[in-house]
């Protein structure tokens, strides 16, 4: 029988006022910035004075950088005091408040009429739908318990100390908060929204002062105008004093069914939200605060993402405790978990919650002799969430002998936790049972556990009652009961005939002889990774919403005891004829609909799937291959070839530009790698590039070449081996996971805006410029006669009959002085639903200026150049990649399609007026012939296409050997076509006449993935290859020079009628080459600092020229994949030749918010460029700015 001691806390609002009025200046909360840096910066101080890195010397480095010692501070954390958090939840509770009862707020972004039509309604109806309802679960939780259905808030934000005083205001207003991870794809948090009619969402306030955590993730919720936002930041509402009038919530005369509400994976394919309530987290604490006492010096740390409802008690143990809670920088400790450690040694963490994967992981790192202080310092480590395995105990026991273990076990219906295991007593339990796993141990305070089985009391299925247990499943504007079983009474003490309601958890349990419960599984298909429970269902559901997949079945895979992947095995409607490519693009797909933990890291192609007797998919058969797969993985790790691992680690580590070393099992793509990289990678280690998708990890692709399971394609390359053996001596330069320090800072600030958008349309108003502001070229007006004529990367540009490139060519020209430089700022920005890889089409026409590019959200839009505003869009079937082109007459526009389609769309309004279907995606810009009415497109079916548009169909097509990424090039004055593949083939056409004949073919063995180009006075061809190689080539196949850059090369060579003799070259290695047209002499070099991955753009039509100097400049616009827009000026003279001296240096430099793949347009001093922030970006360039 469940036994409820009545809590000595009334609410968890009171709880903490009472916390923060008796310790108003003592440190609440460190948002730490600055103790994550000291590693790095210890390295780079040794490595610039040429010391030794000791642990004696890192002791100091870390003391001259503290501020503080208790609690540790270091230059660049933020502390928040008790008084200030309390402040902060009076200001925010009591505007909350104003806000959901009517009242408007500045900080308010309201939906469209209709939508906040329908909120009102709900709004008003709540008490109705409380007497009214029907449903046996509203009447039981609002006339039984005399409860009542709070409003939800959601809070869009990651780990910080907003999200707490946000959660605390959302409590203190006696409502109920629903964590939105933004780690979420934005199709998952827009259905959670949806499902559980959030009456209000709570973001971040964009902040450019605020470098610690990355903020601004609210601009694509606003830019969807269908709930009501509030955006705010913790220095506004400090600053703000507020008097909070609001009654306790346990002071209301019904209290509120639930207060928090947290969506779980569901085995109906559907994501279930769980209603949580005040006792359960309450009881939760008490019970810690009872058993394990807070000790008011403690630090605390919150590191657990808000999806997992274990970081509800990781910070109301430490704000409820009086302790000092850190919290990191979030989108840091995703990119490397090793930070974890810096933050126990630099900030002594007396407690942690922690995964067992995760402590494992780390473990290397716990080891180091640098880190005495994160063995002392942690007094008890609580692991949860997963299995945790015996020898994991034992290793832990070892290096961590004055650390007490928990292990806890329970579920987000059961508010985290409801059965404890200390540690302690296992040496004496191991005498007696041989344990694979460390038990569950026994319940927590207020709770009951019972077993529920066919043969013995002893073992069954775990059934959990009492005070942890939640209300039930969220369905607007009621409570579902959770799976509930009643047990009467007189089966648990004998006595009674009461019956008593208990949780079926769905797991399965044993108890041993002293009653400590030992986990052993579960009877259905849910699993847990990192901690989150995931129901494979929910995965198999969202694979068959894929237009390819008929049928989808999701496996687990256990490696190691307690590491768990998902396996998916496909069943495809059509046959793929590229299924390695297949995997990498469903993979990404899935990546927008679901979390990362709930991606298969395998995908499978099957025929048909085992089926049981019973004609149900046979799991268990699958279940056993993979299995089968992990062993293999296992045995090899023993005996692996560690010099060949070591090439594979160092060779991924050069593709990827890391500095952490690549660990065994480091899945490549899901490192950021992507099919650009993966050539690079394949022509190092003279592999076949399907082999890498095969085998993405260095263990797996070691064995795979061991055992010879992969196809050459030419020998490992020499270079590939630079570094390898001298990398073990030089361990203290190369941080890696396996050295003493793993924390390096490998992020990349965000460039965050100050202002907030106002929706007009998709575009980013406030930013709207007027076309004829003085500063820049009035695009307007740029041509002197109503011509056509359009702009494509690396300086593409097409011109209609009626000007042939003689009308437009107006140049401004501004007079800036030599010691000044420009400076740029954004003009409009719009938003795109997802990546924007391609390049834009910019089109003059009739006096307007129209800009046309496509995203991978589907869609192709038709943009206002001057004003941003969306002219109108269309979904094509695949993510748009290609950069598209429009034919002659300027009526349609001809872009290429992930679906392997290339369409015709009308320039006028984009409706299809034509398409033809190759048989792989299409990522090659087409290029018009207009002299044959033809459009030639390469695919990634290996195959060059030449499209009749006149008469819809396809006039000739060749086999080039492999995919063709980038462009071809037409040479009109010769009447020759070229084009490259990614097996290294250039292939030469003669198209002057019908049947077009191949005329050569060059093989050069490395992937060539950029467009070409030709020269147009020799009629040489220019392309660049993966290894750094730039090749021209003459009219008949043969080289005519060839250079190379310190980098693997992935754009197309840029040639400028502006830069005479010039070709223009972007690398990976961060800069940009200038050579010789004729000769491939190299005329200049400049390092933007970050790797390069999109072709350069000269401008054209804008000129700086100087009144005490005959030298003139031209501008030149770089996007490095960081995100950084770069204006360079390259100084001639009034010959156009290039100047020995001062050639080219930096004008001007903007940060974007996201990676750029996309190859910039720059006309007149305004640059267009998409982003991987979701954007496309106007930006102008502006003068007189003094250096």
């Amino acid at each position: 029988m469940v036994l409820h001691n009545k809590l000595s806390t009334c609410c968890i609002s009171h709880e903490f006022y009472k916390v923060a009025t008796n310790n108003p200046n003592k440190i609440a909360v460190i948002q730490a910035c600055g103790g994550l840096k000291i590693a790095k910066e210890f390295r780079l101080s040794c490595s610039d004075n040429g010391d030794q890195d000791t642990r004696e010397k890192f002791q100091e480095f870390v003391s001259s950088k503290r501020k503080s010692v208790n609690p540790p501070v270091y230059e660049g954390d933020q502390c928040f005091t008790f008084s200030e958090i309390l402040s902060a939840v009076d200001s925010l509770s009591s505007r909350l408040r104003c806000i959901l009862d009517g009242g408007d707020d500045p900080n308010l972004v309201k939906p469209s009429s209709v939508n906040m039509h329908q909120t009102a309604n709900d709004c008003s109806s709540k008490d109705q739908l409380i007497v009214g309802s029907s449903d046996r679960g509203l009447e039981q939780y609002t006339q039984l318990h005399k409860t009542y259905i709070p409003r939800v808030v959601g809070i869009y934000m990651e780990p910080s100390v907003e999200y707490i005083v946000s959660v605390l205001s959302v409590l203190r207003c006696g409502e109920a908060f629903m964590p939105l991870d933004p780690s979420w794809p934005n199709e998952r948090i827009l259905s959670v929204i949806s499902s559980s009619k959030a009456d209000l969402i709570v973001g971040y306030e964009s902040s450019a002062d605020r470098t610690c955590h990355q903020l601004d993730k609210l601009r694509w919720l606003i830019h969807k105008g269908s709930y009501p936002l509030f955006y705010m930041s913790i220095e506004d509402v400090i600053r703000i004093k507020s008097d909070s009038l609001l009654a306790w919530p346990c002071e209301s005369e019904r209290l509120r069914s639930f207060c928090y509400l947290i969506y779980t994976s569901g085995s109906t394919g559907i994501p279930k939200g769980v209603c949580g309530t005040e006792v359960g987290l309450l009881n939760r604490f008490l019970w810690m605060q009872g058993s394990f006492p807070f000790q008011k010096d403690e630090i605390l740390l919150f590191k657990t993402s808000i999806s997992f409802i274990d970081h509800l008690q990781e910070f109301l143990g430490a704000i409820l405790a009086n302790c000092t809670l850190i919290i990191p920088p979030f989108n840091q400790l995703k990119d490397n978990i090793f930070c974890v450690v810096n933050l126990l040694q630099e900030y002594s963490i007396s407690r942690l919650v922690a995964v067992p994967s995760l402590i494992r992981a780390i473990l290397p790192a716990l080891h180091s002799m640098h880190y005495p202080t994160a063995q002392i310092s942690l007094k008890l480590l609580v692991l949860s969430g997963e299995i945790f395995d015996i020898s994991l105990w034992k290793m832990l026991v070892k290096l961590l002998p004055q650390t007490s273990f928990l292990n806890i076990y329970g579920s987000t219906e059961v508010s985290g936790d409801c059965t404890y295991f200390d540690c302690k007593w296992l040496p004496t339990m191991l005498e007696q049972d041989a344990l694979g796993s460390v038990p569950i141990g026994i319940p927590i305070d207020n709770c009951e556990v019972v077993l529920i089985g066919e043969n013995s009391p002893d073992e069954g299925e775990i059934c959990v009652g009492g005070s942890c247990v939640a209300s039930g499943y969220f369905s607007h504007p009621s409570i579902l009961p959770l799976d509930n079983v009643e047990l009467h009474q007189e089966i648990i003490d004998g006595k009674s005939d009461e019956n008593e309601v208990y949780f079926r958890t769905g797991d399965f349990g044993r108890k041993l002889s002293d009653g400590n419960l030992v986990y052993i599984g579960r009877r259905d298909r849910t699993v847990k990774i990192c901690g989150h429970r995931i129901a494979l269902e929910e995965v198999e559901s969202v694979l068959r919403e894929h237009q390819e997949v008929a049928d989808s079945a999701v496996v687990s895979c256990c490696v190691q005891g307690d590491i768990l992947f998902l396996e998916a095995y496909l069943l495809l409607k059509q046959k793929e004829n590229n299924l390695e490519v297949f995997r990498s693009t469903i993979r990404c797909w899935m990546a927008r609909k679901l979390p990362p933990t709930m991606i298969p890291t395998r995908f499978y192609f099957v025929e048909s799937f085992p089926m049981s007797s019973s004609g149900k998919v046979d799991y268990k058969m699958l279940a056993t291959f993979a299995a089968s797969e992990a062993g293999n993985h296992i045995a090899i790790e023993e005996t692996q070839d560690i010099d060949l691992i070591n090439v594979i680690q160092k060779v991924f580590s050069d593709a990827l530009m890391v500095v952490d070393k690549i660990s065994l099992d480091d899945d490549f793509f899901e490192m950021g790698g992507n099919s650009l990289l993966a050539a690079h990678v394949s022509y190092n280690l003279g592999i076949n590039m399907k082999d890498l998708y095969a085998f993405p990890t260095p263990l797996k692709l070691q064995k795979a070449i061991q055992h010879k399971k992969v196809s050459s394609s030419g020998e490992l390359r020499a270079d590939a081996l630079v570094g390898v053996n001298s990398q073990e001596q030089e361990k203290s330069k190369l941080p890696s996971n396996k050295s003493w320090m793993p924390g390096v800072d490998n992020s990349t600030a965000l460039s965050l805006t100050s202002d907030y958008p106002v929706k007009r349309l998709k575009t980013d108003s406030d930013l709207y410029i007027d076309p004829k502001d003085a500063n820049g070229i009035d695009m307007n007006n740029s041509t002197s006669s109503q011509v056509s004529c359009s702009y494509s990367r690396c300086n593409k540009i097409r011109h209609d009959a009626g000007c042939e490139g003689y009308n437009c060519h107006s140049v401004l020209s501004w007079e800036v002085p030599r010691d000044k430089r420009g400076f740029m700022q954004e003009q409009w920005m719009v938003y795109m639903e997802s990546c924007v890889d391609a390049s834009p089409l910019v089109v003059f026409k009739e006096r307007s200026v129209y800009l046309l590019i496509g995203a991978h959200s589907h869609k192709f839009y038709c943009i206002d150049a001057t004003s941003g505003l969306v002219l109108w869009e269309i979904k094509l079937q695949g993510r748009v990649e290609s950069s598209a082109a429009i034919l002659d007459d300027f009526s349609k526009v001809i872009v290429g399609c992930y679906d392997g389609n290339i369409y015709f769309l009308n320039f006028s309004n984009g409706i299809p007026c034509w398409n033809f279907q190759t048989h792989g995606e299409v990522k090659s810009q087409p290029v018009i012939d207009k002299k044959r009415h033809l459009v030639w497109c390469g695919s990634h079916d290996h195959n060059l296409y030449a499209l009749d548009y006149e008469n819809h169909c396809c006039a000739y097509k060749i086999q080039c050997g492999g995919s063709i990424f980038g462009a071809p090039a037409l040479d009109e004055v010769h009447e020759k076509l070229y084009v490259a593949s990614t097996s290294g083939r250039v292939t030469a056409l003669f198209v002057g006449a019908l049947p077009f004949g191949q005329l050569w073919v060059q093989e050069f063995g490395v992937p060539i993935f950029g467009s070409l180009s030709v020269n147009p006075p020799s009629g040489n061809a220019i392309c660049c290859m993966v290894d750094g190689s730039v090749v021209a080539l003459d009219t008949e196949g043969s080289v005519v020079w060839k250079v190379s850059t310190t980098g693997p090369i992935f754009a197309g060579p840029c040639i400028s009628r502006a830069l005479p003799l010039q070709v223009l070259i972007c690398s990976r290695d961060g800069s940009v080459y200038s050579f010789d047209l004729e000769k491939g002499d190299l005329f200049w070099k400049h390092d933007v600092g970050h790797p390069i991955t999109s072709s350069a753009y000269v401008d054209e039509h804008l000129l700086l020229s100087c009144k005490d100097s005959s030298l003139s400049r031209r501008l030149v616009c770089v996007c490095s994949s960081s995100g950084s827009v770069h204006v360079l000026q390259v100084n001639l003279n009034f010959d156009g030749e290039i100047q020995p001296c001062d050639m080219v240096r930096e004008f001007a430099r903007f940060e974007l918010g996201g990676d750029v793949f996309s190859s910039p347009v720059m006309i007149g001093g305004e640059i267009f460029v998409g982003c991987r922030d979701d954007y496309m970006h106007c930006i102008r360039l502006q003068e007189e700015i003094p250096i």
